[in-house]
């Protein structure tokens, strides 16, 4: 006999507690609930309004007892479920909550709510992944959520999923266009993807909603600054100081700014007046650091350098800086020790182990520099076949040519990248790939094969650390005339470039185009002439080797364009 049918006739009694409960009258609410209960003890509705009524009443551990007497009589229905669900979740009883969440869903699938609190759920127990999963649900069921298209964006944007993020918040706009924070996480996205000036429209589109929104106008100077645009970038930043005078991170934007200006004196002034307010952040003083050095004052630097230290032991930047400005100063010993005491807590670090070899080199060590930036060991070159559907490699290389030169990311290169005379793409992994789903395969089988041929090596810090489980993230340049890449280094395990395209570059006499390992940055001031290795480009080639070595491309002055796909492995786990 189902619920339905042993309900007691006087259910006006029922009708009038859940219309008190409306109208914020818990009392008399819980009298007429109990009321109910003394002759129909097992009745799931009035259990569910007696819990709602102690709460009301402030009585809210004494509501988990009707709660759960309501699931377990009526055990197939989903309503209890989720009031008890949201009756432990405010408890901070999240583990209880996510699995009433999960019953609830599991009985009554079109239940979008109960999936959007099960997504709430799992993502304050971090089981990201999961939540995206259940916020999927939650909108699939019902496409107007805003707030499931919202929420799905934010786990989306954590997981590094950028793309998808980007597209949950522009589902969440589409349906609530006022929104200003999803104008705003879409920003975030999209700066994440490279996707400049569409992260520039996304700030902006805030700003029309909320003008007075103090970090949208951070924001906006940051992106503004990546695309080179510093006056209207130091107009933005100012325009935040102005209605926030007390917002260190808009000084702290601002002196980053100046710095990329080289107005060296300014950007120091607006650091210092950014610790003025907050003087724990250790990322000021580390960029201040980097301004006094290139206003010649060192030993200032060390000083900023060991402030930053002080208070955050794990900021690697401030440690890599702290090393620069060693070298700087010519004491090696100093800036390997630097790099030593960081490496002990976080072995595969790639900018120390840069800087480490650096540091060696210049201590006349060179066995030990080469034995960690081993070229014949660890970098892997090859050509590629073609992948299936291609008539022949050339058609496929010209299909990835037309796919990144036609990309709506491909822009200016930003100011903070390598790229010097050249245009730089966002990320290629985001929908649409195109031809660049064939190329991620077989980047995917050459990395496992790399990792499968490591030579065991327990002691070195890269070959002791192959990841299990990883992720690809990918770009493109195009250079033409006087193009080329600066020194530089990424922040993953291992990385890689393929050439779909280099047409005349590569017959340069002069190796004008070739890619060089060894050589470090121009920041770094080094003494010592570097052992280096250099690859000549052609079409098809792919090169795979470990993130922490420098590399670079010399300038060509031949015709044609310099197409280039490099990639990063993620450790994940």
């Amino acid at each position: 006999m189902s619920e339905q049918d042993t309900r007691p006739p006087d259910a006006e009694t029922l009708a009038t507690a859940a219309a008190h409960l409306r109208a914020g009258r818990a009392v008399p609410a819980e009298a007429l609930a109990r009321r109910f209960l003394a002759a129909w003890p097992d009745d799931a509705q009035a259990l569910r309004l007696l819990g709602f009524a102690l709460q009301g009443t402030g009585q809210t551990q004494a509501a988990e007892a009707p709660l759960r007497r309501a699931a377990a009589v009526a055990p197939n229905a989903p309503q209890p479920w989720f009031d008890l669900g949201t009756y432990l979740q405010a408890l901070g009883r999240v583990d209880e909550a996510a699995d009433c969440y999960r019953r609830t869903a599991d009985i009554a699938p079109t239940f979008a709510q109960a999936w959007f609190n099960l997504g709430n759920a799992l993502e304050s127990l971090g089981r990201r992944n999961d939540a995206a999963i259940a916020y999927d649900r939650a909108v699939t069921v019902d496409p107007g959520m805003v707030g499931g298209h919202y929420n799905l964006g934010g786990v989306l944007e954590d997981l590094g999923r950028h793309g998808e993020a980007a597209a949950a918040y522009r589902r969440a706009i589409a349906l609530k266009p006022d929104l200003a924070e999803a104008h705003f996480n879409l920003g975030g996205a999209l700066r994440a993807l490279g996707r400049m000036e569409e992260a520039v429209a996304a700030y902006t589109a805030v700003l029309a909603i909320k003008p007075d929104m103090v970090q949208a106008h951070a924001n906006l100077g940051y992106v503004l600054q990546e695309l080179g645009r510093f006056d209207e970038a130091i107009a933005t930043l100012r325009t935040a100081i102005e209605m926030a005078p007390a917002f260190a991170g808009a000084h702290g934007n601002l002196g980053n700014v100046l710095r990329e200006a080289e107005r060296f004196d300014e950007a120091v002034a607006a650091y210092r007046r950014a610790i003025e307010i907050d003087p724990d952040r250790a990322e000021t003083y580390t960029n201040m650091g980097g301004a006094l050095r290139a206003l010649g004052d060192v030993e200032g630097a060390i000083a900023a350098h060991r402030q930053a230290i002080r208070r955050d032991l794990g900021l690697v930047e401030a440690r890599i800086n702290m090393g620069i400005a060693l070298l700087q100063k010519g004491d090696a010993a100093a800036a390997l020790a630097v790099c030593d005491d960081y490496l002990a807590a976080d072995p595969g670090n790639a900018r120390t182990l840069a800087l480490k070899a650096v540091a060696l080199d210049e201590l006349g060590q060179r066995p030990a520099a080469r034995a960690l930036v081993d070229f014949d060991r660890l970098i892997r070159p090859g050509t590629i076949a073609p992948p299936p559907g291609y008539a022949d490699l050339a058609g496929f290389n010209a299909a990835l040519a037309e796919h990144v030169c036609a990309h709506p990311t491909l822009t200016v290169s930003p100011t903070s990248h390598a790229t010097r005379h050249g245009r730089h793409t966002g990320e290629l992994l985001a929908e649409p790939k195109g031809p660049v789903a064939d190329l991620e395969r077989i980047i995917y089988g050459a990395v496992a094969g790399y990792i499968r041929d490591m030579p065991a090596d327990t002691a070195h810090p890269f070959l002791s650390r192959p990841p299990q489980r990883w992720r690809l993230t990918m770009w493109a340049v195009v250079m033409e005339r006087q193009g080329h890449q600066v020194p530089h280094i990424h922040p993953a395990w291992l990385s890689g470039v393929y050439y779909p395209e280099v047409a005349q570059v590569a017959a340069a006499p002069d190796r004008a185009g070739w890619l060089e390992f060894g050589r470090p940055g121009v920041q770094i001031p080094y003494r010592v002439e570097p052992e280096v290795r250099a690859y000549q480009p052609k079409d098809g080639l792919l090169v795979l080797f470990p993130s922490y070595f420098y590399h670079h491309t010399l300038p060509f002055t031949g015709s044609g364009r310099r197409i280039s796909i490099a990639f990063d492995v993620l450790p994940e786990g």
